[in-house]
């Protein structure tokens, strides 16, 4: 089992930045990826970033290119998500996730491991 903790969420003012982390722990894999997702009241989840193990290969959404940036790391089997230039749009909760098998790397049925969430707020 993996084990998958976000932080860093709260509200912050349009225009503003906030980082997401989220520390995995629990059985390690040698390959896959981490991603984030997010899901905003009366929406369906969507894809935010992820990036891939093996090379630290980062995809996107497009709205969130240029403003959005993951990284991680692998000493402190964290993830981070670097958000800048927030709009009252990005406002949701944030949920990390963990793809260790096949699938399509922006689908999150194809996610095996998911964490609690953390919300953000961005007010206008």
């Amino acid at each position: 089992q993996v084990q998958l903790v976000e932080s860093g969420g709260g509200l912050v003012q349009a225009g503003g930045s906030l980082r997401l982390s989220c520390a995995a722990s629990g059985r390690t894999f040698s390959a896959g990826f981490m991603g984030w997702f997010r899901q905003a009241p009366g929406k369906e989840r969507e894809f935010v970033a992820t990036i891939r193990d093996s090379d630290g290969r980062t995809y996107y959404a497009d709205s969130m290119k240029g403003r959005f940036t993951i990284s991680r790391d692998n000493a402190k089997s964290t993830v981070y998500l670097q958000m800048n230039s927030l709009k009252s749009e990005d406002t949701a909760v944030y949920y990390c996730a963990r793809k260790v098998s096949g699938g399509v790397i922006t689908r999150q049925r194809d996610y095996e491991y998911w964490g609690q969430g953390t919300q953000v707020t961005v007010s206008s």
